[in-house]
This record gives C-alpha cells, sequence and structure tokens, in this order.
C-alpha cells in the first residue's frame, strides 16, 4: 500500500518556525492503517488495541478515535487496504492481449517483499478466524467479494468487447480467483504454499491459459 506525500512546491522559500502543517485527514488516515497494519501483523488481533497503533503512529488515542471509532473498524480498513495486494483492481484497460492484462490484475510480478506481507497477513486472518469469526465475515465481504465483483466488470467489458465469452461473469471471475489463489495460498491447518518465484509465475500463467482457453483437444487446437 503505497502512502501518499505531501509535497511543497519548489523554490517556496522554508516555512517559519512554529506549529507544524497540519496533516490532511485523507493522509493521516492512510499513516494509520499503514501502522495498524504493521501491528496487527506483529500482535495479531487479539494482542493490538487502540494504545498501541496511537502510539506507533505517534498520535494519541483521541487522534485516532476521530478517524476510527474501533479497532474493529481500524481492522476493516486494513483488510480494504489489503484488497489491492490481491487483485491489482480497477485498473486502466490497456491494448495488451487479454491473457498478460490478467496475468497483471494477479500481480504476477508482485515484489517478494509485498508477497511475504500480503501473505502473512491471510495467515493472521486464517490463525484468528475461530476466536473471532467477525474478521473472518470483514475478509470475505470487503476483500474476496469486493475483488470477485471488480473482476467481474472487467470480465463482462472484455465479454463486451467480443475478447470472451461468458453468460455469468460473476461465477466466472469466481472460477478464476479459487484457481489461482486455491493453489497458491491457503492449506488448512497450516500456513500458505510457498513457491518460488518462477513456480508462482508459471502457475498463474498456467490458470489463466486453462481459463481462457480450457484443456480440450478442440480448445488446444488439435
Amino acid at each position: 500500500m503505497k502512502q501518499r506525500r505531501i509535497k511543497s512546491a519548489a523554490g517556496k522559500p522554508s516555512r517559519p518556525r512554529g506549529r507544524p502543517r497540519a496533516v490532511s485527514e485523507e493522509t493521516r488516515r492512510d499513516q494509520i492503517i499503514e501502522s495498524a497494519f504493521d501491528v496487527f501483523l506483529e500482535l495479531g488481533y487479539a494482542g493490538t488495541t487502540t494504545d498501541i497503533v496511537a502510539a506507533r503512529c505517534g498520535i494519541s488515542k483521541r487522534t485516532l478515535y476521530e478517524v476510527f471509532s474501533s479497532k474493529t473498524e481500524l481492522f476493516q480498513a486494513v483488510i480494504v487496504a489489503h484488497r489491492r495486494t490481491m487483485l491489482d483492481l480497477p485498473c486502466d484497460r490497456d491494448d495488451r492481449p487479454f491473457a498478460d492484462a490478467l496475468a497483471s490484475i494477479f500481480w504476477i510480478d508482485i515484489e517478494p517483499s509485498l508477497e511475504r506481507r500480503r501473505w502473512a497477513f491471510i495467515h493472521l486472518v486464517v490463525t484468528e478466524i475461530r476466536q473471532f469469526p467477525k474478521i473472518g465475515d470483514m475478509l470475505r465481504r470487503d476483500a474476496v467479494e469486493k475483488s470477485r465483483r471488480l473482476l467481474a466488470d472487467r470480465l463482462a467489458l472484455e465479454r463486451d468487447r467480443g475478447v470472451i465469452a461468458s453468460d455469468d461473469v460473476q461465477s466466472d471471475a469466481g472460477i478464476l480467483m479459487d484457481m489461482i489463489f486455491g493453489g497458491l495460498a491457503i492449506r488448512p491447518g497450516g500456513p500458505p504454499r510457498r513457491l518460488d518465484r518462477n513456480q508462482r509465475r508459471n502457475y498463474i500463467h498456467r490458470c489463466i491459459d486453462v481459463f481462457l482457453n480450457g484443456v480440450s483437444l478442440r480448445s488446444c487446437g488439435r
């Protein structure tokens, strides 16, 4: 998740001493979410408190509550921010082949550090979901279902352009997500499956190829 920075205009004289420049609400919100993400990964949902997050941000608890009313709301915001690390949507349509666009949407060239963070977050949710079922509900609603709707919208766009044929883009979006994430991610009772970079790239390409072209002799041009 990229943190926005406030840039000063080039050539401006330095500001006089005094009270620091006020931080915009959007910037403060992003900073809190970024710090909370790290705290949740470090301490888990149960071990995280708003006091700890506020201290990590260097703000008062009152200031934090002006942005987020509870730890639950803060965790929900972290999930929403995390969603973009799973599917890079929405994004602009370009002239690449649709298979290449899908590979980018599924972060085929993700940086290793971001890869570690996103699976650490998934593992956190899987670990604590039994004790806190609500976080599983939030992940499903605000990340999985939202991502599926956005992917379905992209599939519908490609269908309308004559690139693919689909009479149920919602189901097809879910199928593609299950194909890719099911092979990369969760194993019952254990941590995410770890593939090296080349294995992961090959697996994503293979899933997309099967999704778009199938495996029958006819689809393979035989």
